[in-house]
């Protein structure tokens, strides 16, 4: 059996289609955007900035409300200027009918959420709710795409079928229905979708990966890579945050032995990647956002269904799932003469990760239960992005100011690796002793004996 070729077909190759992009410039064929969050902002964005008629379609009061005055919830750059300029050229529109929106566009890109359940299965409750709606509202000729990471067998299995149903349609006869996942890295989102990366793409049939393939090309400059299906595209986007995942394990697995064997894993690691076929990654006091955590979970719970074992995905997620205490433990031991009873801990980042105010499963989080477990006397929370956060416990004092959250701290954590971060010295901690759970800050910068980090031997 010979091993299919994955090879991304050139933007221009479909471009030369000028009657397809014809229709979409000049908004015979909208496009719907179905949940205008961290995925559907940006791809909104790079549709209007492709001269695209869009079509901002969600359910909350708030993010219409923002919308509507060219702004959105989610600080990602260039969503914004996109949404503003698509106001004032009469280009974008903003609905809280999801019905209506299907009536009136012939491209619909379902983006809304697939989180996890109590029980680590996928919630697919958004898509299938949004997936009714498209279908009630859906024409002959439209266009569905799924851009969400699922549990493969998603498209086919679950949301063509509600499709097909709600609509009286027939895929590939009547309408067509394509996979593309998002592959966006937050902070730079639209430049990922645009330029970064190919767009991948899959069909429910030849028809829909035709016409999936020639669309997605107008945006994305890569080109696109066609798959043979949509169960394969599912699982293609699934390897990607699993393979991150289980390197992420390989890297705190192999700090934890540095720091015992008494070397600098960060020296050892940046030798060992100047090697082309090394690529280990970071280490750090936990995994957080809604993707690296999420999609080996979604492996996982197919694969306890189809009763296949998949060791090293179930050990690398309980190993990072595991180093929030682990950090926690070291920390501790920096504290000298207060008792862990009475002690204040103040907490740097509640982002998922620097640069961000994303707070989606941040690692913060569950830092914040293992001090509680210690019935330590007091946690702040510093983040320089993060203003507000109803998801934390009402006794955590969340600050923007760095000397209010260490001011007569015993101990800081350092969870996030924000750039505001990396030049800290003791003197801007006030003294107080520092465990830089990112390996970020410079060593030398601190006093022996009130500085520990992830992968350096005290």
């Amino acid at each position: 059996m010979k091993r299919a070729k994955v090879k991304a077909v050139s933007a221009s190759k479909y471009n030369g289609n000028s009657d397809l992009a014809r229709k979409v410039r000049s908004g015979e064929y909208k496009i719907a955007v179905y949940g205008l969050g961290h995925v559907g902002s940006p791809l909104a964005s790079a549709w209007l900035r492709a001269g695209a008629h869009v079509l901002g379609v969600d359910k909350s009061p708030q993010v219409l409300e923002n919308a509507r005055k060219g702004k959105t919830h989610v600080p990602e750059p260039g969503v914004n200027e996109a949404f503003s300029k698509g106001l004032k050229d009469k280009k974008f529109y903003v609905y809280d009918d999801l019905m209506k929106a299907s009536q009136d566009a012939h491209f619909k890109l379902i983006c809304v959420p697939v989180l996890l359940t109590d029980s680590f299965s996928a919630d697919l409750a958004a898509i299938k709710q949004v997936a009714s709606a498209i279908g009630r509202g859906m024409k002959k000729d439209d266009i569905v795409s799924l851009n969400p990471s699922v549990p493969p067998g998603t498209s086919e299995d679950v949301i063509l079928p509600i499709l097909e149903k709600e609509s009286g349609l027939q895929v590939e006869r009547d309408f067509y229905m394509v996979y593309n996942p998002e592959r966006i890295y937050e902070g730079r989102a639209i430049e990922d979708i645009e330029e970064r990366y190919p767009a991948v793409v899959a069909g429910a049939g030849p028809k829909s990966l035709e016409i999936g393939s020639k669309l997605y090309s107008l945006v994305a400059k890569k080109g696109v890579i066609s798959m043979s299906s949509m169960r394969a595209a599912e699982t293609e986007k699934l390897l990607e945050g699993v393979y991150r995942d289980v390197n992420i394990a390989l890297a705190n697995e192999l700090a934890k032995f540095c720091e015992k064997v008494g070397v600098n894993f960060w020296e050892a690691r940046e030798a060992a990647n100047s090697q082309p076929f090394c690529h280990i990654h970071k280490p750090g006091a936990g995994v957080g956002g809604a993707c690296i955590p999420v999609y080996p979970q979604f492996i996982l719970h197919t694969a306890d269904i189809r009763k296949v074992e998949c060791n090293i995905t179930r050990l690398g997620r309980n190993v990072n799932d595991s180093m929030p205490a682990y950090c926690v433990g070291e920390a501790v031991k920096l504290i000298d003469g207060t008792g862990i009873s009475q002690s204040i801990i103040a907490l740097l980042g509640l982002a998922f990760r620097g640069g961000v105010s994303d707070t989606r499963m941040s690692p913060t989080y569950k830092i914040i239960e293992e001090l509680k477990k210690l019935k330590v006397k007091e946690i702040r929370v510093h983040d320089p992005l993060v203003a507000s956060d109803p998801s934390l416990p009402q006794d955590i004092v969340l600050t923007s100011s760095l000397l209010k959250a260490v001011q007569g701290a015993d101990l800081v954590i350092l969870v996030s690796d924000h750039p505001e971060y990396r030049n800290l010295t003791q003197q801007d901690l006030v003294g107080t002793p520092v465990y830089d759970g990112r390996g970020i800050l410079d060593t030398s910068k601190f006093a022996e004996g009130r500085f520990a980090s992830i992968g350096k031997p005290s």
